[in-house]
């Protein structure tokens, strides 16, 4: 009876001096500007403000799918939550609720925790792809130069390894590929649907190249991803045939067997005028002296 009579005095101590609503919404705010990040499916939820003397507990819904939680987002002092490992289909929609909770061991009054709902996430769709690697090869023909991709890898794991870019989009994945003349500023832009393009370009020149990945079947704002690093090719020496081209050494040659056969001339007509000089020298009369 005594303890009864306890409690009830705390309760009206607590509401005449307004202590009660230490307990309520003021004292577990809402999350605010809750934001997606999602970089090579690596995907992180994060929201404001930094706690004090509360907590938060991230809760994540798919179509069809209750609630799943990460054990490192209940009952966090962080404001960022790591869901790489929660999406089962990479195609479904998402949505977030980020509750605010009492710290572990502490107990309210409330029929449920304030929460804050995200907008909805696609990882398919919606995570930012990084840059690529690529090497360049010389083609047989001097005049193309072929370029092999490497798909950038994922966070996803399966079989105990990491995806690529090219495991998960299949054939909707495509490649930009943006090249110029080491010496000019002028650029040129080709697609492949495959990890290898060749590419056609001058003889002799060294080309600059940068890829990235390009997937038509997203929004437009969201089709490209990261810029590789710029590569060169080294610039191959020409040979006399590309410096000058078939007319120009054609018409050297001929000039070249004109001017032999102007010398050729000369010299014949030359010895002629030798022979016909020592001729005409035997055939004079000895003088007497």
């Amino acid at each position: 009876m005594a303890r009864t009579k306890t409690f009830v005095c705390l309760g009206l101590f607590l509401s005449v001096f307004g202590i009660g609503n230490v307990l309520g919404d003021d004292y577990l705010p809402k999350a605010k500007d809750i934001t997606w990040s999602s970089h090579n499916f690596k995907t992180l939820l994060s929201w404001n403000p930094i706690p004090t003397n509360y907590s938060y507990t991230v809760e994540l819904y798919g179509t069809g799918t209750e609630g799943e939680r990460n054990p490192n987002c209940i009952q966090s002092m962080s404001t960022e939550c790591d869901l790489t490992k929660l999406f089962p289909e990479l195609k479904r929609t998402y949505y977030a609720d980020v509750l605010s909770e009492t710290l572990p061991g502490f107990t309210v009054d409330l029929v449920e925790f304030p929460y804050t709902r995200s907008e909805s996430f696609c990882p398919y769709t919606d995570t930012l792809i990084g840059r690529p690697d690529f090497e360049i090869k010389d083609s047989e023909e001097e005049s193309k130069i072929t370029l092999h991709i490497i798909d950038p890898l994922s966070a996803i794991y399966h079989a105990e390894r990491l995806l690529n870019m090219r495991d998960i989009f299949k054939e909707d994945l495509t490649y930009r590929v943006v090249y110029r003349k080491a010496k000019s500023t002028g650029r040129k832009i080709q697609t492949t649907e495959t990890n290898h393009i060749e590419l056609e370009v001058d003889r002799g020149e060294s080309y600059c190249f940068s890829v990235q990945a390009y997937i038509p079947s997203r929004s437009r704002d969201m089709q490209l991803g990261d810029l590789s690093h710029v590569k060169c090719s080294e610039a191959r020496q020409p040979s006399i045939l590309d410096e000058y081209g078939i007319p120009v050494l054609a018409g050297t040659c001929f000039i070249i067997l004109l001017l032999i056969i102007a010398v050729c001339a000369m010299i014949m007509a030359c010895c002629k005028c030798c022979q016909r000089a020592k001729e005409e020298e035997k055939g004079k009369p000895l003088e007497i002296v």
